[in-house]
């Protein structure tokens, strides 16, 4: 019985693990990134369209750790205005999932990620615009509709993170406190709409285990970390993403 559900060779469950676990330690110290850096690796293992649904699961499974390990750090006038309304993107996702062609949200958003180098001058400017509590609420409908989709947008949350003076612990422990009710809402819309089944479960659980793995490492490495260190590690990844975002959707990689 439990055979059954391992269909596919023991290096790419251990592949899926280690690189779960890469991918959530530099999560932690960079604010984000870990699904992005996913994609191209469950891409290459399963195929596009199984991509979101494994990397959300695998999200959702890490999620109760890093919320452990994090929680007096939560910001929770933040979480009280996004995370509804990121609930609410994920159920209008559910219905645009198989009727939208993504391709265009990832170049439009990876321009963005690219900009926002230059907007904080290399990490040089503490904040680019005034950010008021209750521009959570459309970003949270928006973010949650368009990474149901895709499968991982975590950096591009990290400027409005970075302008309403959240860093460090902060903003990972808001981050997955907000995405928490979020990844519940995905798996249900995922698996009632018949994307997330037999052995995707299996990678999606696996990558969980990574990811626990990575929050765990990442913690101990973003105590020692200072906080304009942090914020150039944040541009960092996200000028990586943006490219990495730009390029695969224009047939370079």
């Amino acid at each position: 019985m439990i055979e059954s559900l391992f269909t596919e060779p023991w290096w790419m469950y251990a592949g899926v693990f280690f690189a779960g676990m890469g991918a959530y330690i530099i999560s932690v110290i960079a604010g984000g990134g870990g699904s992005l850096i996913m994609i191209p690796v469950m891409n290459f293992m399963v195929g596009s369209k199984a991509v979101a649904p494994i990397i959300n699961l695998g999200d959702m499974i890490g999620r109760p750790s890093r919320l452990i390990i994090f929680w007096k750090d939560i910001r929770w006038d933040v979480v009280q205005w996004y995370a509804p309304a990121a609930v609410t993107g994920v159920l209008l996702a559910g219905w645009l999932f198989t009727r939208v062609e993504a391709d265009w949200f990832q170049v439009i958003i990876g321009v963005f990620l690219v900009s926002t180098v230059f907007q904080y001058r290399f990490g040089k400017k503490e904040r680019t615009f005034e950010m008021k509590k209750w521009y959570w609420l459309p970003l949270g409908v928006g973010v949650a509709t368009i990474s149901t989709i895709v499968g991982g947008l975590g950096p591009v949350l990290n400027p409005f993170y970075l302008n309403a003076g959240i860093l460090k612990e902060e903003m990972i422990a808001t981050k997955t406190a907000n995405s928490f009710f979020m990844g519940a809402v995905q798996i249900g819309t995922y698996t009632f709409i018949g994307a997330l089944y037999g052995d995707l479960w299996v990678f999606g659980i696996i990558l969980g285990l990574g990811a626990t793995a990575g929050n765990l490492i990442g913690k101990k490495l973003l105590s020692f970390m200072t906080d304009e260190t942090f914020r150039k590690y944040v541009l960092g990844v996200m000028v990586i993403s943006g490219v990495y975002m730009i390029l695969s959707k224009v047939g370079v990689l």
